[in-house]
């Protein structure tokens, strides 16, 4: 049985202190417990990349070993603007498989599968094409997955398969956005990461949705994806766009209350602040929110899947359409 890493090691790696060797600082936000640890420790699974739904289970590891050994030098020459294809392929497709393998990808993914069976029973219950469902209260099927009473059980892995056979789609149309070099060089307040380092924030326009992705204590990146790159795989990355934006002070809390709140469960830095578990206890009880809206189309529904940073009670924050 393989111990996969859903957030790459090498990855963790850039957010060790350097007053501990290769160990960094840890903060659950569940009791937000710190602790201290190194990068194999963490964000791991057993079989985590094993997909059953997939004719090659592990092909995602295929896809890894461009990916991987490319990370650091990637991020030295993100950081002089000297990026080439094989450096952009590195990081958009570090994000591309956070997005699509870890434990929040997959469980952001299953809501809109999951709305999708509801809708298709409610359909096939009104065509009459499904028996009575058991004596629970006199309630129609459609009621009772209304009510949560009933509901339908989405194996993780069948989103994560989703994900891996799109993974390169995904990379591409990131890999032909506008980038946002963001440069910290704020000594007492650097960059976070988390278990899901791919953050959010509403785009330009409704929707779109921007990504921010930390690479490094001093570095990370604002993907801004143009929706005319879907469905085209470009790897030669000619379209992408770069700027290099020297962040102050308030940018940098903003991007790290992002960070905080995508996290599913730990956030992770390099340097032992005071301030640092008083500002993730503040967005402790925050994290992305799949959300899906039907709407009536022909004889059927449409479904429009939204993601949001919200309180794990159901209050959404800036909704964004993927």
């Amino acid at each position: 049985m393989a111990l996969d890493h859903y957030v790459s090691q090498v990855h963790l790696k850039n957010f060790y202190a350097p007053e501990l060797g290769e160990r960094m600082y840890a903060i659950r936000k569940a009791g937000l417990k710190s602790y201290q640890c190194d990068a194999y420790s963490q964000c791991r699974i057993d079989d985590g990349s094993t997909n059953p739904y997939l004719q090659e289970p592990r092909i995602i590891e295929e896809f890894l070993k461009d990916v991987e050994p490319r990370y650091n030098a990637a991020l030295e020459k993100l950081r002089f603007g000297q990026l080439d294809p094989a450096s952009i392929f590195a990081i958009a497709g570090f994000a591309a498989y956070v997005e699509s393998c870890s434990p929040a990808g997959t469980r952001i993914h299953s809501l809109p599968i999951r709305k999708t069976l509801d809708m298709a029973a409610e359909l096939l219950e009104k065509g009459g094409h499904l028996p009575p469902p058991p004596c629970l209260g006199g309630e129609s099927l459609t009621e009772l997955l209304n009510s949560g009473r009933v509901q339908f059980n989405v194996d993780p892995k069948y989103p994560q398969s989703i994900g891996i056979q799109t993974v390169i789609e995904r990379l591409s149309v990131w890999g032909n956005a506008r980038w946002d070099i963001l440069i910290n060089e704020g000594q007492d307040s650097p960059f976070f990461t988390s278990d899901y380092p791919v953050a959010i924030e509403s785009g330009e326009r409704p929707g779109l949705v921007n990504r921010i992705v930390p690479l490094a204590p001093d570095l990370a990146i604002r993907i801004w994806p143009d929706l005319r790159e879907r469905g085209n795989v470009d790897l030669e990355f000619r379209n992408l766009r770069i700027r290099r934006v020297n962040v102050g002070k308030q940018q940098i809390i903003a991007i790290n209350t992002a960070i905080v709140q995508a996290a599913e469960t730990t956030v992770y830095y390099s340097s032992d602040r005071p301030w640092i578990p008083r500002f993730v206890e503040k967005y402790a009880d925050f994290h992305i929110e799949p959300k899906t809206t039907k709407v009536p189309y022909g004889d059927g529904y449409m479904s429009i899947s939204t993601m949001a940073a919200g309180r794990k009670s159901g209050e959404a924050v800036a909704p964004s359409r993927r």
